[in-house]
């Protein structure tokens, strides 16, 4: 099959394909639209490119960075569909996930960015990438039972000579994304038969994993949104107030931000385990109003520029039943140690069984993780989908890895979350925030 030939059963199911590389409606050879020089953050003329988060040479390193793993991993190129992702290498930032969407990223030349065409626009806004490279579908495609919007993106690749040079190896895709279907897979296996696309185990997750200092400086503004909607949250909590009442003090707490720093949307939205519910994590609220000496498990995070900083804490209004200041205790000492352990060099493995080894003196057991890797979120995840603090990772910690430590006990009946979101410096670690480590007495 050549490039441009693919056969459809209807007129409606060929693309349209607008958005080729300049010089493909001339007719120009594909060595000429290949040989045109790859666009660098900040040097075209269009909002996102004028206003970057991060530096140019910081972007160019992040694509660097992912080229040299694909080489590693024998891809000739790379399907990106986490939102996060797409942020990460492109700027690119909005609520468009729930649609299909795509950056292709072959092994040199242009990035392309696919995306419904009512937000092409919007990525020209946020992005740093040429408008000539960011190409919307038509809207006829959107949520249609016989189309998807990948037979077009598939057939617009073909049309932008990208197809015959990225068959030789496989092409690498982000498999686990959270908004990658199987219909999606599908769309590419038929529109591209020539590719063998293959999981790309989170490739650009992992480089993700250590934060460079402009990162780690927006995690910290992060966490200055974390302090003011755990604030917010501890000062809404009370005897006849209502659950959504809390959760919407964090919400505008977190919207708000602090005096130095807005805050932005949470990948996940407050947390309220309570009283007997607490035995369980991820409940979210409703209108149940809190009643004397009942705890509640309180978990959200601050958020700046889409960089997460997670935080729990356990309140209670009264006294806490003895079993939970038992916990607290417990739990308190057992993260001391696992903080004293966290350095470069060490194995998460060994975190999880510091941690294990605090728990088992006081005839306890944490069966779930102790945490994760942390960074930029989208709904519904705040965590990297890399590394996790268990016995059976041996991840090695290096200097710029950031985490949130989740010392939650859920036990029967009652339950107690403590959780710190830290990062790994070059001599040990630091948490972002300074809450007490114990039951907070309201």
């Amino acid at each position: 099959m050549n490039e441009g030939e693919l056969f459809y059963t209807s007129e409606e199911a060929r693309p349209e394909v607008q958005g080729m590389r300049p010089g493909a409606e001339q007719g120009h050879a594909a060595s000429d639209v290949r040989s045109r020089p790859e666009p660098r953050p900040g040097e075209v003329d269009t909002i996102g490119a004028r206003s970057l988060t991060f530096s140019p040479e910081e972007y160019l390193g992040r694509i660097a960075a992912v080229r040299g793993r694909m080489r590693d991993q024998g891809l000739s190129a790379l399907i990106v569909t986490d939102p996060a992702n797409l942020y990460y290498l492109t700027g690119y930032n909005a609520w468009s996930f729930y649609t299909p969407q795509l950056l292709f990223v072959p092994s040199s030349g242009p990035l392309t960015l696919f995306m419904r065409d009512m937000d092409a626009r919007g990525a020209t806004h946020t992005s740093w990438l040429p408008p000539e490279d960011i190409v919307g579908y038509p809207e006829r495609y959107v949520q249609r039972p016989h189309i998807h919007p990948f037979d077009w993106v598939a057939f617009a690749l073909r049309q932008r000579w990208e197809v015959a040079r990225a068959s030789a190896s496989p092409v690498g895709v982000e498999i686990d994304s959270h908004f990658f279907s199987p219909r999606a897979f599908r769309a590419l296996v038929n529109g591209v038969p020539e590719w063998r696309l293959v999981d790309s185990f989170e490739l650009v997750n992992w480089i993700r994993a250590i934060k460079s200092p402009d990162e780690i400086a927006l995690m910290r503004r992060a966490a200055e949104v974390t302090t003011t909607a755990m604030d917010a949250a501890l000062g809404t909590v009370g005897i006849g107030v209502g659950q959504n009442e809390v959760s919407a003090a964090i919400a505008g707490a977190q919207a708000r931000g602090s005096a130095d720093s807005w805050g932005d949307y949470p990948a996940i939205v407050p947390m309220l385990p309570t009283g007997e519910s607490a035995d369980t994590p991820h409940l979210t609220w409703t209108d149940r109003k809190f009643v004397a000496d009942e705890a509640v498990s309180i978990e959200l995070a601050g958020v700046h520029r889409r960089y997460h900083v997670p935080l729990a804490r356990t309140a209670v209004v009264g006294q806490p039943r003895q079993e939970l200041v038992r916990l607290e205790a417990v739990v308190a000492e057992a993260l001391a140690a696992v903080l004293d352990v966290a350095a470069p060099d060490v194995a998460t493995a060994e975190l999880a069984r510091t941690w294990n080894r605090m728990l088992a003196l006081a005839g306890l057991e944490k069966p779930s993780r102790l945490g994760y890797s942390i960074g930029i979120g989208y709904p519904p995840d705040w965590g990297e989908r890399t590394i996790s603090i268990r016995t059976e990772d041996e991840q090695v910690l290096e200097a710029g890895m950031t985490f949130h430590l989740i010392c939650g006990m859920w036990m029967n009946g009652y339950g107690y979350e403590l959780s710190e979101s830290i990062l790994i410096t070059e001599s040990g670690c630091e948490t972002f925030t300074s809450f007490p480590r114990e039951v907070i007495r309201l």
